[in-house]
């Protein structure tokens, strides 16, 4: 077998959260790239028309749901739009996130429930709902969790979305216990510090110091998560589950030599 056989996605139906921009762009872009049929969904509507004409542009199919995560029937709605569009959705990609900074004690009560909402309760509910519709329609499938290195080693300023990424990893292990023998494969990603539209004056400027703790050299491109993602959608990982692929350019390792 071929790698382009391997990591062929025709037939498949992509659902990614937080697709208007950054790296969920980019992993619709790359879902489609590869043949899925990709449904994208955010609360930034212009955003979306914007990367549904690249990736129909260059050859794919996809639709743009507006909705925010954290609200159940939005949920439920996109995915009905995935099914009127292209058929059962057969890879979830739960990347829609937000992020905060400030000391803990500071922290109000609000924008804790607002992190975890958004980066730890959304991806339970939108995996939870991938998996009984694909029970449903006995199709099996591929969920993939963004976390972070935050979740494995947490900086200060950041407790809230180091807490609901640890949680991440750790629901991404549960939920593979109890689907992966219904042929519902569930992993995660953890990247370190990847250069975005979001982040990329801060990198430059003042964060740009912290290239020093990352034994590459450099932040991560967008491009640097294509392989891991396409590796755990896939039949190149067919027999993985229950993972988390760190991809940080060696950040976790330093800390701990």
């Amino acid at each position: 077998m071929t790698a382009a056989q391997i990591f062929d996605l025709a037939g498949k139906v992509a659902l990614v959260t937080g697709a208007s921009s950054g790296l969920g762009a980019r992993f619709a872009e790359i879902l489609a790239a590869n043949g899925a049929a990709v449904v994208l969904v955010a609360r930034r509507a212009d955003r979306l028309d914007a990367v549904k004409s690249r990736i129909e542009k260059s050859g794919g199919r996809a639709i743009a749901v507006e909705a925010d995560v954290r609200d159940r029937a939005a949920m439920q709605a996109a995915f009905d739009a995935a099914e009127n569009a292209f058929g059962t959705v057969t890879i979830l990609v739960n990347n829609a996130g937000i992020v905060h900074s400030g000391r803990a004690v500071d922290l109000a009560e609000e924008d804790w429930r607002r992190v975890l909402a958004t980066n730890l309760d959304a991806v339970f509910y939108w995996a939870q709902e991938a998996a009984r519709r694909m029970l449903a329609a006995g199709t099996g499938g591929a969920i993939v969790n963004i976390a972070s290195v935050l979740g494995f080693s947490p900086d200060k300023g950041v407790a809230a979305y180091a807490t609901a990424k640890a949680g991440v990893v750790q629901l991404t292990k549960a939920l593979a216990l109890e689907l992966s023998f219904k042929g519902i494969r569930v992993n995660a990603i953890a990247p370190g510090w990847i250069v975005t539209e979001i982040n990329r004056d801060y990198l430059a400027g003042p964060g740009a110091a912290m290239k020093r703790q990352i034994p590459m050299g450099r932040f991560g491109d967008v491009g640097d998560l294509d392989g891991p993602l396409l590796l755990l959608v896939s039949d190149a990982g067919r027999y993985m589950t229950g993972v988390t692929i760190v991809a940080d350019g060696g950040q976790l390792a330093a800390l701990h030599v």
